[in-house]
């Protein structure tokens, strides 16, 4: 068996490594070898399911929990793949992203349509298997999506235009629940947003000399040498609407410990940043599954025992 590509990013080795080998660009192109993007694309959702479940009085419900995990790793590859499909060309140009399977030549652009329409009806599927209001909700962030990955060119802030994509799940899970949104589910989704834009400039960092090179704008870039601050101020506004959201919904003693835990790895990270560590920088942006866990943990928590 040849041995396969590996990209700078890829934690799950073992995966490719038995995959045939015409898998396996498929699963890289669908990012299932860096499961980091669908877990960060998950969390709101199931952070904005576990709000409305504490307004209820009551857990999140198990079933969406399950259809938003399963609607996350489909998007989640299917955005990959329409991302990469604009970005080859500067893909090619950057040292970190250059082996990708479509600037290294490895699929071709027509197999990576198909692979982004097929990924992305199971994502309909899952949409699909929600209520009526979700769907057209979930319909609508089609046109944000759509939109990121041109965003690096025109401005110095995509990361929050990926913000407003990234962090949808943060209506949606309310709106599955509820058939509605409320303050709270736009709360959640503002915090989201904010955190997405935090870890996302953090993560930005690994490629900002090449980006410099090459003109792609970054929040990592516009921040500078002050972007220590920028992440802090971003992490903080996200606690602070978190925070106002579980007060919204009548909070209670694990909802508000699951903010705590949540804002202090986020301070931890904001101490721990190194502009010029690539390797650090990827281990933050990577430790925001477990921040995001810790607040989901602690909502979740809160509908199940009712304290």
């Amino acid at each position: 068996m040849t041995e396969p590509v590996r990209l700078p990013d890829s934690i799950n080795s073992r995966l490719l490594g038995l995959a045939p080998a015409h898998w396996r660009p498929f699963i890289q192109l669908a990012r299932i070898d860096r499961p980091i993007g669908w877990q960060l694309l998950l969390l709101p959702c199931w952070w904005s399911a576990a709000l409305a479940g504490v307004a209820q009085n009551h857990g999140p419900n198990l079933w969406h929990l399950v259809l938003f995990l399963i609607g996350a790793v489909a998007m989640r590859g299917a955005g990959s793949t329409y991302n990469d499909l604009v970005d080859r060309e500067i893909d090619a140009k950057v040292e970190r992203t250059r082996n990708r399977p479509l600037p290294s030549g490895r699929v071709t652009p027509f197999a990576a349509k198909v692979f982004m329409v097929a990924q992305s009806l199971v994502g309909a599927m899952v949409l699909f298997s929600l209520n009526w209001f979700s769907v057209g909700l979930g319909l609508a962030s089609l046109l944000i999506v759509a939109a990121y990955p041109f965003m690096k060119r025109v401005t110095s802030w995509p990361q929050a235009v990926l913000g407003l994509a990234f962090a949808y799940g943060g209506l949606m899970g309310w709106a599955a629940a509820m058939g509605a949104l409320a303050a709270p589910a736009f709360l959640i989704y503002g915090a989201a947003i904010a955190w997405t834009v935090a870890y996302d400039t953090i993560y930005a960092l690994q490629d900002a000399r090449d980006d410099a090179i090459i003109g792609v704008r970054s929040t990592a870039r516009l921040f500078g040498g002050r972007v220590r601050l920028g992440v802090a101020g971003f992490y903080a506004a996200a606690v602070a609407m978190a925070l106002t959201a579980v007060a919204l919904v009548g909070g209670g003693v694990f909802a508000f410990a699951g903010v705590a835990g949540f804002a202090l790895h986020l301070g931890w990270q904001v101490i721990m940043i190194d502009p010029a560590s690539t390797e650090r920088s990827l281990r933050l942006f990577r430790s925001n599954r477990d921040a995001g866990l810790i607040l989901f943990a602690g909502l979740g928590l809160q509908g199940w025992l009712g304290l």
